[in-house]
């Protein structure tokens, strides 16, 4: 059986939907049961109400899994929690989605979070896949308010381009792995879209959907720090995110890979087809 850890969200439910219209075996870790979906409620898989931070909760949704896909807001604590609660309870593979530059040295500190997870998890045994997604289109949607207010959106990421991936397309490897992990035993996969894409390429392509122009304001990673602040994102959260806008602007996320086709047989989606899919929340 597969146990799917923050099973309502973006990736986590998509990944839950598609295993169980494959028939797999499969176990939703929720914070909230009010948060699934009706139609995930009915199509069969189990829903256990657990929290990352209570132990007891975590051994009881552990029970009879084999393999774990471990999707969380990547606090290390909480996912070191989830791993070794896999580990006490007899499981054997997690899959985890992490960061292409992981590192114990990085200076982005969600990136050394991701590290200390991933060296825990190798020290443990158990088997294991990771998953490095490139930026997720579906970040884009945070732009909406602005665009439907004032026809353009603010970023500091100056040219730089990015791998950027549909989320949904996150969630079919992610399931196409869990339900054969020994395969995947060991390895990395770079989770990315089909072309790299600057916010330039996003304000045009948006702007074309819409049939109007769609301006990109540029500012500086600290401009955006700032304005991210007076938004009411905790000072910590935005700073962090205006370092990696910032690394965006000086190439980070100028990578691609062809691990989506290779693993789900399909291509990924591209801006476009992710545009065309939630027009409405732009429009």
């Amino acid at each position: 059986m597969i146990l799917v850890t923050g099973a309502t969200g973006t990736v986590g439910s998509e990944a839950v939907r598609l295993l169980a219209a494959q028939h797999h075996p499969t176990r939703a870790l929720v914070r909230d049961p009010s948060r699934v979906p009706h139609s995930a409620a009915g199509s069969g898989m189990e829903i256990v109400t657990g929290d990352f931070d209570r132990p007891d909760t975590l051994d009881a949704a552990m029970r009879d899994i084999d393999t774990v896909l471990l999707i969380s807001p990547a606090v290390p604590a909480q996912e070191i929690a989830v791993i070794d609660s896999a580990a006490r309870q007899g499981a054997k593979h997690i899959v985890k989605i992490t960061n292409h530059k992981a590192s114990a040295d990085s200076p982005v500190g969600r990136r050394r979070g991701h590290a200390r997870v991933e060296a825990h998890l190798k020290s443990t045994g158990l088997g294991y896949t990771l998953l490095a997604p490139n930026l997720y289109l579906q970040n884009l949607l945070t732009f909406a308010p602005s665009i439907k207010q004032t026809r353009g959106f603010t970023m500091s990421a100056g040219d730089g381009q990015a791998g950027m991936v549909d989320a949904r397309d996150v969630a079919a490897v992610a399931a196409a792995i869990a339900a054969t992990a020994t395969d995947h035993a060991g390895r990395t996969y770079l989770v990315t879209g089909p072309e790299l894409i600057t916010y330039t390429d996003v304000a045009k392509e948006l702007g074309d959907a819409l049939g109007h122009a769609v301006e990109y304001r540029r500012i500086s990673p600290d401009e955006h720090r700032q304005a991210m602040i007076r938004a009411g994102l905790p000072e910590t959260v935005a700073a962090s995110n205006a370092q990696v806008f910032g690394l965006i602007a000086e190439g980070d996320a100028a990578w691609l890979s062809s691990d989506v086709a290779s693993i789900t047989g399909a291509s990924p989606r591209s801006l476009r087809t992710f545009i065309a899919d939630h027009l409405t929340a732009f429009a």
